[in-house]
């Protein structure tokens, strides 16, 4: 399984917005700049961001982006799923049903490896919920900031 890029910079850009929080909504262009990536980009995964409810928007000269909830409530594995839907290394994992009725297999209730991807999937979704941005913030305390 590979991350696109969108999750990875969705990743980087709520790290930023924890690292910062408290310093008022930040811009986008300080994230971009930060975290090098393009500003135009940057504004296209904030509105899934935004529409997955972790950040607001805030309008104005002094205008930016905040988290909605404490760094503390927000996983790596929320913000994977926001970017890029259902975490899963074969479709025929997507749902538990391993009925002949599954959606994207119609091999999935007699299939042997099919319990393989899904202790797979659950490792992958156990480890990116187990990190909140406040984890990634505290590894970042080394250099003085803190979320």
């Amino acid at each position: 399984m590979k991350l696109s890029t969108k999750g990875r910079y969705g990743v980087a850009a709520m790290y930023d917005l924890a690292l910062h929080r408290g310093e008022g909504p930040i811009s986008l262009k300080s994230i971009a700049s930060r975290q090098g990536i393009s500003e135009h980009y940057l504004e296209q995964l904030m509105g899934t961001l935004r529409k997955a409810g972790y950040v607001k928007s805030v309008r104005g000269s002094q205008g930016g982006y905040a988290l909605t909830k404490e760094p503390d409530q927000i996983s790596v594995g929320d913000i994977i799923r926001a970017m890029e839907g259902p975490i899963a290394p074969v479709d025929c994992v997507l749902t538990d049903n391993d009925t002949a009725t599954n959606d994207y297999c119609e091999r999935a209730g007699s299939c042997v490896t099919r319990g393989v991807w899904a202790k797979v999937r659950d490792s992958i979704n156990n480890v990116l919920d187990s990190i909140s941005l406040a984890d990634l913030c505290r590894e970042e305390k080394v250099q003085g900031d803190e979320c």
